[in-house]
């Protein structure tokens, strides 16, 4: 097995790797935690670049979330773009991961389809289950954020600010106050309350 040279920090309310998926970093170079954040950050930046060439129609199936996922970390994991093969402490049941998230897309597009929510609840909403599903190893709020964003910009809506106006200078990524904000916003979503995630995530 791969010897990492350095331990993993975890933001709060991070799900840790697990031995085999920390096995999983593709650049041998990597010595430090800043590191691999900006190898992580210059990959997802490299997936929005993707996006903007992508039929936005797409994004409600399961090919799109995966490829989604493997275009953010392709450099980084060689798990990028595969669910999670082992149970979290936030989840569904690792093989019951597709059923999940199959009823979620389709949900969604029910949602759309017959204006159930406003886009701000339908896009919050649709976040949330799909923190919750957790269906990668890593990486699942960016890429739920990021394919939340993409879904919204698929029905001609803006993009969330996700509280970047509320907590300016501060990253939703690391420790602080907007994480704290966002950890508990979508804690109360949990208790089928909402309401706080909705306005976060457009603060």
């Amino acid at each position: 097995m791969k010897k990492i040279p350095f331990s993993f920090e975890y933001a709060p309310g991070a799900t840790p790797l697990d031995p085999n998926e920390i096995n999983g970093l593709i650049p041998e170079y990597i010595s430090t935690q800043s590191e691999l954040n900006e190898l992580e950050q210059q990959n997802i930046l490299d997936a929005q670049v993707w996006l903007t060439g992508k039929n936005k129609k797409t994004v409600l199936t399961d090919t799109f979330a995966r490829e989604l996922h493997y275009k953010m970390f392709k450099n980084v994991w060689n798990w990028a773009g595969k669910y999670r093969q082992s149970d979290k402490s936030i989840g569904v049941s690792w093989p019951n991961v597709p059923t999940e998230l199959s009823k979620l897309l389709s949900d969604t597009d029910y949602w759309i389809q017959n204006n159930t929510y406003s886009p701000d609840e339908m896009g919050a909403r649709f976040h949330h289950r799909l923190v919750l599903i957790h269906a990668f190893p890593n990486g699942n709020g960016r890429h739920a954020r990021l394919l939340t964003d993409t879904l919204l910009a698929s029905c001609g809506k803006p993009a969330f600010s996700w509280g970047a106006n509320s907590f300016v200078g501060s990253k939703i990524e690391s420790s602080g106050d907007i994480r704290s904000e966002y950890i508990s916003a979508l804690r109360e979503a949990d208790e089928k309350k909402i309401q706080r995630l909705i306005k976060f995530v457009k603060s």
